[in-house]
């Protein structure tokens, strides 16, 4: 498999000025292609600094693909630096040229002599079009076959170039036929550890396809590879180490790539008919700004109340003031009392709840910070609920609160 390394170039990432969302997209892609990704790299608007980073990259892998630089700017160095590291002149592309005064005539705009510059690369560049901006692309390959390819650094314009027109260019000229093609199980209620435990026999037995663990957002992925000459042939490695994991997972899987949790519990609701609801108190609506995310879940979500002081609590979801009084309101009791009170007020067939200390005040040696109670009840029913307790900052515990109680709805609908 070809190795390339990546490049992401602009002070202002060094500065944290912005953040480098491009290499995450462009490493994704050229692995689904069937190209390894061997190093990522940062670097600054210093034509010296990246002429080196370009020529050490070309020491150790058989190319480099930069993100940003290629404006018209004295600060957009770029493909001067990549001239340097490659020994050869800049020259003027007229066709480039041309798509340059094409589209400033098209926005009425003055073409300025700086932007010339733009159509100037790197002798024997084949030109990478940029349908979506001014800067064009561009692949130049040295004498030893080793390649370095220049994408703009603005993310609409770099990701259709990388796509459309520098992956099939880099596969047919390295000879790739296989890609990498991925399924991701997603998982939910069970913690990353208890994942490795059970399917720790794949991970040991499975090299094509193999299989890997990623934990994020208070979840777990399961991601299963498989490097294979098309789509259908990979689907037909992975379908039985698939079965496998789900087997060996049953009872904590909600779906499958592009499915979202969200995603799942409106499906469960709307085949059996149902509407749910929501109370929420330390998650301040994030849990029904997540059911409502999902198109069509009008369907199946009514509504929720964010019930943050006490008086909210006891006159829109009719948490009883003894219970208050007894028990505080972040407490099993007062979770349970505010699903019901969801059920009951908003008409719903189920309801979920949650009560707890966001920080970063607050806390006791009782009830510390990060303690959350979730509570879902059916109408006319019982209502059930549980504690959980998070560490980290008030985002973080609303968020982890959040994704929980989704995951403990879905969990109550499928045990139904």
């Amino acid at each position: 498999m070809p190795r390339v390394e990546l490049l992401a170039i602009g002070t202002e990432l060094l500065l944290g000025q912005l953040v480098d969302t491009n290499t995450a997209f462009v490493a994704g892609h050229l692995s689904q292609a069937g190209i390894d990704v061997y190093a990522t790299h940062a670097v600054g608007d210093n034509r010296e600094r990246i002429a080196r980073a370009v020529t050490d990259a070309l020491d150790r892998a058989d190319g480099v693909i930069s993100t940003g630089g290629l404006g018209p700017t004295v600060d957009d160095l770029t493909k001067e630096a990549v001239c340097d590291a490659l020994g050869v002149e800049a020259e003027l592309y007229a066709p480039a040229l041309a798509t340059l005064e094409r589209a400033f005539a098209a926005l009425g705009r003055t073409m300025r002599e700086n932007n010339r510059k733009q159509a100037m690369l790197p002798a024997g560049s084949v030109v990478l079009e940029n349908a979506n901006g001014t800067a064009p692309g561009f692949l130049v390959f040295r004498d030893d076959g080793k390649f370095v390819a220049c994408m703009p650094g603005v993310p609409a314009e770099m990701k259709p170039m990388l796509t459309g027109e520098l992956i099939p260019r880099l596969r047919e000229r390295l000879g790739v036929s296989d890609a990498i093609y991925t399924r991701v199980v997603h998982t939910v209620n069970v913690a990353e550890s208890e994942i490795d435990h059970r399917i720790e026999d794949l991970f040991r037995t499975s090299e094509n396809p193999k299989v890997a663990v990623l934990a994020h957002g208070g979840r777990c992925d399961v991601k299963i590879m498989a490097k294979a000459p098309s789509r259908e042939r990979a689907e037909a490695m992975i379908a039985p180490l698939q079965a496998e994991v789900e087997s060996k997972l049953a009872g904590f899987v909600f779906g499958l790539d592009a499915e979202t949790l969200e995603t799942a519990i409106h499906r469960l609701l709307q085949s059996d008919g149902l509407t749910c609801a929501v109370a929420e108190s330390c998650t301040g609506g994030r849990i029904a700004a997540a059911l409502t995310s999902v198109p069509g879940s009008s369907q199946s979500f009514l509504g929720g109340i964010v019930a943050y002081d006490n008086s909210v609590k006891i006159a829109q979801l009719g948490v009883r003031p003894e219970t208050l009084g007894a028990h505080g309101a972040v407490s099993e009791q007062v979770a349970c009392e505010m699903a019901r009170g969801a059920c009951e007020a908003i008409g719903a067939n189920v309801a979920v709840a949650t009560t707890g200390i966001a920080g970063p005040d607050g806390g006791s040696e009782e009830k510390p910070v990060g303690l959350v109670w979730v509570a879902v009840a059916w109408a006319g029913g019982e209502a059930r609920a549980r504690s959980i307790r998070w560490r980290g900052d008030r985002e973080l515990i609303q968020s982890r609160a959040a994704s929980a109680a989704l995951g403990i709805l879905w969990n109550a609908l499928i045990k139904r």
